[in-house]
């Protein structure tokens, strides 16, 4: 009989077993991921570590998606690279905190609602590249430590347990969800490495993890101006790109999941993890696609898996780090290459031939930005706002006017589409105005005014009939621009009745 523990989570049933033992298996992946984030930022393994630590526990424990695992990431080290080079590492313990207290701020005024503006083939272009470069990332496990290729036996070893961790983690769920197959397939390999004394490369050939409690340490900088005129472009870019890949990751585990979570109690947390990883020695992050979709993965769904993944952690850093060091980078390697396979979204390459062709534009772009640039934030921005210009440029193009003269001789234009700063020039373009009747009717019943460009166009419509001796009624317009039509109210006849009205959605933390 299943064992069912509600945590921290009240409205959600979790699976005991299966928590502990995904927990477990992240924990495992999270090792190589964080050590590999430190160095590539210049820092020491411990510092990666630490983070990875305080982001998991906090973001697990606080934040708006249970499941979703956070902690130090390659999108943050490459943003402290230079930082870390120019001034050295207490300045990115000060950054990563300030970091956090924006991500608070975010949250607190629920920006988090802005994800709403990011298009699915953003989302898509932003996953593929994801996927891109966890699967490149690996690449270098095929190299020695002195970077170059593996050759002989050493390469036909690592290949085979590389292929036989795939096997395990595909095959397995088939059989049996007992064990996570990812769990299951760790264990194979490292046991086999171990009773066959196989010669491949660990953990502990990258670097050692050993180490104690995170320490709390007050970032040494001086308290004075030009600190923080150093640190700020720093910690507003790693607010932003740990945002924007936290709510990302959110959004797809959400569609995975088929739950919701909440994008602004995720970014509070987010923010939280980051003040306390500068305050205790760690490197800041934010959410991680690949540790997440290999939880979820296996199953699991609640707050429970990514705590004991933290946890865990701790413990291999301060207990068992002599036997950590031993589990097979092959392992690790497999699983990531499965991770990557898993976060493609194949289905986007089967509806390229469907889908508009500016969408696959976007969704290309995205992609391209992402694994080149390895900058997440701008390739999110860019594709945002390619697609915000072709939408306009869509949109531009569709508005209409329907015409007819009335019994009264009252001329009617029924206009239809949106009128907004795109679509202003064609608007102009649909009334005769020299050769119309002495009284027109213009009806906003299927159209929207949305922009002060759209209210200057009625302005200079109305200005023109005016000229001419002739009168213009708006009629159903809405509230709010009515609002916006005061300079014109002289010129302007505006029929209420059946004005629609107009409701923004929001967002609870």
């Amino acid at each position: 009989m299943k064992k069912y523990l509600n945590l921290f989570d009240f409205s959600q049933q979790v699976n005991y077993r299966t928590e502990i033992l995904s927990g477990l298996t992240v924990a495992l992946a999270l090792v190589p991921e964080a050590i590999a984030f430190a160095l590539i930022a210049g820092l020491s393994p411990l510092t990666g570590l630490y983070a990875a630590f305080v982001m998991g526990l906090v973001t697990s424990i606080l934040g708006g998606r249970p499941g979703m695992i956070s902690g130090a990431t390659g999108a943050i080290a490459v943003v402290i690279v230079s930082l870390v080079q120019d001034h050295g590492v207490e300045y990115v313990f000060a950054a990563v905190v300030l970091a956090g207290i924006i991500q608070v701020g975010a949250g607190l005024l629920r920006l988090g609602k802005f994800m709403r503006l990011v298009p699915h083939p953003v989302i898509f272009g932003f996953v593929n590249g994801l996927a891109i470069i966890i699967f490149m990332s690996q690449i270098d496990q095929f190299k020695t430590l002195e970077g170059s290729w593996l050759s002989g036996m050493s390469l036909y070893i690592f290949i085979g347990l590389v292929v036989l961790t795939m096997l395990v983690i595909w095959g397995l769920p088939k059989l049996s969800k007992l064990v996570p197959g990812s769990l299951a397939a760790i264990l194979l390999v490292f046991g086999i490495v171990v009773v066959f004394g196989l010669d491949t490369r660990t953990i502990g050939d990258i670097a050692s993890i050993e180490g104690g409690l995170p320490p709390f340490h007050l970032p040494a900088v001086p308290m004075v101006f030009e600190t923080l005129e150093i640190i700020f472009p720093y910690a507003a870019i790693m607010a932003g790109v740990g945002l924007i890949e936290s709510l990302l990751t959110l959004n797809i585990i959400d569609e995975i999941t088929e739950t919701r979570g909440r994008g602004n109690r995720e970014a509070v947390a987010q923010g939280t993890a980051n003040i306390l990883s500068g305050l205790f020695s760690g490197m800041g992050g934010c959410a991680m696609i690949g540790q997440s979709l290999i939880n979820t993965s296996n199953g699991a769904r609640a707050r429970l898996s990514g705590i004991v993944a933290a946890v865990m952690l701790l413990v291999f850093i301060m207990y068992g780090s002599a036997l950590i060091e031993q589990v097979p980078m092959a392992a690790l390697t497999g699983l990531m290459i499965m991770v990557a396979l898993g976060t493609f979204e194949w289905a986007s390459l089967r509806t390229f031939r469907r889908m508009p062709k500016s969408d696959v534009l976007v969704m290309v772009l995205v992609t391209l930005v992402t694994i080149f640039l390895h900058n997440l934030a701008l390739a999110v921005l860019v594709g945002v706002i390619i697609a915000a210009l072709v939408f306009a440029w869509d949109n531009a193009k569709r508005i209409r006017a329907r015409k007819h003269i009335d019994a009264d001789g009252i001329k009617h234009y029924e206009i239809y589409g949106p009128l907004f700063f795109g679509s202003t020039a064609l608007f102009s373009e649909k009334f005769d105005v020299l050769n119309d009747p002495d009284e027109v009717i213009i009806d906003f019943q299927e159209s929207r005014v949305v922009d002060m460009s759209a209210i200057e166009a009625l302005n200079k419509i109305t200005e023109r009939y005016l000229k001419v001796g002739k009168k213009v009624h708006l009629k159903h317009l809405s509230k709010d621009c009515r609002r916006l039509l005061n300079n014109a109210d002289d010129i302007i006849e505006i029929n209420v009745m059946e004005d629609p009205t107009y409701k923004v959605a929001v967002d609870k933390i």
